[in-house]
């Protein structure tokens, strides 16, 4: 079984930053991509960033500019530098892998519980 536990979250004024860790543990071959999502209350789950394990990266079109995706392969992390944050940022975030628990087995998809971020003054 694999776990990702996310951490970072929390109340920010709008203009300020915050940075998103997402750790994933368990029985792990190898990852492939590691991303972000995001859902507001009333709204649907959108993507934030997309990271694969080469570092091709990927954004939503209201974070481009914004927020930058990284990832740490050896510590199987992925973090979310968010910047310039404004109250639609407001959201549960939530850390998403595609991992492969052994060689040869096939990709498992895998989410986080989620982490509030509050933006707001």
């Amino acid at each position: 079984q694999v776990q990702l536990v996310e951490s970072g979250g929390g109340l920010v004024q709008p203009g300020g930053s915050l940075r998103l860790s997402c750790a994933a543990s368990g029985t792990i071959f190898s990852i492939n991509t590691m991303g972000w999502y995001r859902q507001a209350p009333g709204k649907e789950r959108e993507l934030v960033a997309l990271i694969s394990r080469g570092a091709v990266t990927n954004y939503g079109d209201s974070v481009k500019g914004r927020f930058t995706i990284s990832r740490d392969n050896a510590k199987n992390t992925v973090y979310l530098q968010m910047n310039s944050l404004k109250p639609e940022d407001t959201a549960v975030y939530y850390c998403n892998a595609d991992v492969r628990p052994f060689l040869g087995s096939s990709y498992e998809n895998y989410w986080g519980q989620g982490t509030q971020v509050t933006v707001s003054s």
